[in-house]
């Protein structure tokens, strides 16, 4: 069992810092480099338990704010193509369980999007907490998880003349939460 006092963490209700935290990805395109980009509209709460393995995590994404810094891109990532965002506006996590790995946590939570839903892993590093100035306390998390495309109905591609793919399966997910003790 990992205490919350020993994180110095105060048990109950953390919320996200939107402000202060990202939520980034990354994809394999055309075989030769990766596309990165963000959700700049999200929101959610962690609910801190005195052993940090009984807390949940709860959060909600807004396809809508995709961002890869490239307007044509996005629009078709928002399409029936990728993630339906007429449809399914929202992608959201909560977690299941949570178990200590030597200094870190996994997350292990169900993850939605386009309708389909799967449990995932995500390794957490927990950056610590304290104070802020204005009177409040605040925590950081980096996370990481990496997940297929296809296995939530994100399955459209175009095949290279060379044999490979525009848009490679494994998307690599990158997490930074700062958090506000509420």
């Amino acid at each position: 069992m990992t205490a919350a006092t020993q994180l110095g963490l105060q048990v109950g209700k953390w919320t996200i810092d939107p402000v202060h935290s990202n939520i980034e990805f990354s994809v394999r395109h055309m075989m030769v480099s990766k596309v990165r980009g963000r959700f700049n509209t999200f929101n959610g709460e962690v609910e801190v338990e005195e052993d940090i393995t009984n807390s949940k995590v709860i959060a909600n994404i807004d396809v809508s704010s995709i961002d890869t810094r490239d307007a044509n891109r996005d629009a078709h990532l928002k399409s029936a193509d990728f993630f339906d965002m007429e449809n399914h506006p929202t992608i959201t996590f909560t977690s299941t369980d949570i178990v200590a790995s030597g200094d870190d946590y996994i997350i292990k939570g169900d993850l939605s999007i386009r309708g389909t839903t799967k449990n995932i892993e995500l390794k957490a590093e927990f950056n610590g907490a304290g104070p802020d100035p204005y009177g409040g306390v605040r925590s950081g998390i980096t996370a990481t998880t990496k997940i297929s495309r296809k296995e939530f109905g994100l399955s459209w591609n175009a095949m290279l003349e060379t044999g490979g793919a525009v848009v490679g399966d494994d998307i690599t997910v990158h997490l930074e939460i700062e958090l506000i003790k509420a």
